[in-house]
């Protein structure tokens, strides 16, 4: 494959046959990943919840009294803006899921708990996750889950800078072919363009 067409270019990435492995592996990421999203829509839905709304609550049902949770803490857990995560726990606390009380040493955060309401709700739903995740998760040695939760934490933490790579060199890309289209046009072709815009004006 020549390496015009190589979607990466660390040879870690690489084999004898290019980015092929590379490929593969985003392939089945994907097919996994959407399945992931499917299931998580399954489990908010059993229980009448957004799968956000969801999601915040597994998070803080696994916080500990030595490492209790608040809202920013919850937004760096699940990856999300701690603008949409206040709303969404507003909703949770307005529908009686969970509760705030008063961080006891800094007045001007909050930590966050289970109500009775919605441990037992995670109590019944937890009945619908444990032959799911079985059936996902349950492939794998412990070896090798502890080495995947360890080698996906360190990609998503790693993810937000990758795609703010790719924003800029978008829009970077773009202006380069742009200006390079420019440049290549006829000199006539330009001044049939300028003739164009000045007659529109």
């Amino acid at each position: 494959m020549t390496d015009a067409l190589l979607t990466a270019s660390k040879p870690e990435l690489l084999d004898k046959e290019g980015d092929r492995t590379l490929r593969g592996l985003l392939y089945d990421y994907f097919a996994f990943g959407r399945s992931l999203e499917a299931c998580r829509e399954i489990f908010a839905g059993f229980v009448d919840l957004s799968p956000t709304q969801y999601l915040i609550l597994i998070a803080i049902k696994n916080s500990t009294a030595e490492e209790p949770m608040g809202v920013n803490q919850v937004a760096e857990r699940l990856y999300l803006s701690g603008a949409f995560v206040t709303n969404e726990i507003n909703r949770l606390v307005s529908d009686g899921f969970l509760e705030k009380t008063p961080h006891p040493e800094d007045g001007r955060r909050v930590q966050l708990a289970l109500t009775q309401r919605g441990m037992s709700l995670l109590i019944r739903l937890a009945a619908l996750q444990r032959p799911v995740n079985d059936a996902l998760f349950g492939m794998l040695t412990r070896e090798e889950f502890k080495m995947l939760g360890q080698l996906l934490s360190r990609l998503a933490s790693n993810a937000d800078s990758a795609l703010k790579l790719a924003v800029h060199m978008q829009a970077t890309l773009k202006s380069e072919e742009e200006q390079r289209a420019s440049t290549a046009s006829p000199p006539d072709s330009r001044k049939k363009r300028r003739a164009t815009r000045r007659s529109g004006r």
